[in-house]
């Protein structure tokens, strides 16, 4: 005879549309709330120009001795500090931004689910951060080394800040997003939607890939697009190696109990 099926763990609490909006306008509203208590620390310490003077570190040391930044728009000494110090605000608080978004869609999980959400919100904020690290104190230092060997001596190398923090901008979002490799691996096979077997075979494609995004997606200089494919390639090989055990980990206990149970059948039914 055979056991009656247990309670669906999500039965119950299903919730109104209206909730589910209010809901969602607390956990935009504790964002928000944490960004700017971000940006209150910030402006605190180190204040704006001392993030200037950080982020223009890479770039200063390869501009000739006494050389600065330039601000060639009238309101740009003012809205230039303002945009990194928000930017920083919420590379700061991103931790607590993907927390919001995991207490959002937590009630809709199961609790095996629940049990590595969490962490891998966790782990996919620790990657976006190397990622960022990964450009600040490597990629943009051999980047503007590369660039200013091909700058003639009668030209004087002093960029426009504006331009400067949307470059560097661009290439922590760029990075940032790269290195979720891992974790969008992981949760395609956790998904079944993609065998393990097929991203082995599919190594090759991948590489490819990467070398056509990082490509598309950064300057036209080599340094950049070699640290942004290579990464791509290893982290691609770190999600192989890690989907075997998440899949595994984050399976429902149910499914655990079906799989040995059908193991053992023929060696019962004899």
């Amino acid at each position: 005879m055979s056991e009656p099926s247990k309670e669906d763990e999500l039965a119950g609490t299903e919730q109104p549309f209206v909730q589910h909006l209010m809901e969602l306008r607390d956990r935009l509203l504790y964002s928000l709330y944490g960004v700017l208590i971000c940006v209150g620390l910030l402006m605190f310490w180190p204040g704006p120009d001392g993030l200037i003077d950080f982020i223009a570190v890479p770039i200063k040391e390869h501009m000739p001795p006494g050389a600065k930044l330039i601000a060639v728009g009238v309101f740009s000494p003012f809205f230039v500090p303002l945009k990194v110090l928000m930017m920083v605000a919420v590379l700061m608080a991103l931790p607590w931004l993907m927390y919001q978004v995991w207490a959002f869609i937590a009630p809709g999980l199961y609790s095996h689910e629940k049990k590595f959400a969490l962490p891998l919100i966790l782990f996919g904020s620790l990657l976006a951060y190397v990622g960022i690290g990964f450009v600040q104190f490597f990629v943009l230092g051999n980047m503007f080394k590369f660039i200013q060997h091909f700058t003639p001596a009668s030209v004087a190398a002093t960029p426009d800040i504006a331009s400067y923090v949307e470059a560097i901008l661009s290439l922590y979002i760029a990075f940032a997003a790269a290195f979720q490799v891992p974790i969008v691996v992981m949760l395609l096979v956790r998904l079944g939607l993609v065998e393990i077997d097929k991203l082995k075979a599919f190594r090759g494609y991948f590489i490819v890939l990467s070398f056509v995004i990082a490509a598309v997606i950064t300057p036209p200089d080599v340094i950049s697009q070699l640290a942004l494919a290579i990464p791509m390639c290893l982290l691609y090989e770190v999600g192989i190696l890690g989907a075997g055990w998440f899949s595994k980990s984050s399976r429902a206990p149910t499914d655990e109990s079906e799989e040995s149970s059908a193991v053992d059948k023929p060696a019962n039914s004899k």
